[in-house]
């Protein structure tokens, strides 16, 4: 089952967030753990952050899978310690390169026919 990326806006994803009182940002997350483990990321269940300790693990991997299948680059660490010290500016991070992908995806391919 192919899974496409959800474009989704940032703004209201902290408008959201606040409103549920961070319900949303949880939603947040698991829906782009799904987008990213579509892409070939290997993040885990996001139930494992209810386990003490094992929430760093989840970030961890979340940001390595970012990092790797998203941004493709090698800046696991450097994400991981902005999930770490200042998490909530990561939908503000992750979104829009997520949302530059859903676009690329829907645009129609244009196919150049030779004369």
């Amino acid at each position: 089952m192919t899974r496409t990326i959800q474009e989704r806006n940032v703004a209201l994803i902290y408008v959201y967030s606040f409103l549920t009182f961070g319900i949303y940002g949880l939603y947040w997350l698991v829906s782009t753990k799904r987008d990213i483990n579509s892409l070939g990321g290997e993040i885990p269940t996001t139930w494992i952050v209810l386990v003490p300790f094992a929430g760093f693990y989840h970030m961890y991997k979340y940001c390595e899978g970012y990092a790797t299948k998203v941004k493709k680059d090698d800046n696991t660490i450097m994400y991981f310690c902005l999930a770490f010290f200042a998490g909530f500016v990561m939908p503000a991070i992750v979104q829009p390169e997520l949302n530059k992908m859903a676009r690329a995806s829907q645009a129609p391919s244009l196919v150049k026919v030779a004369a």
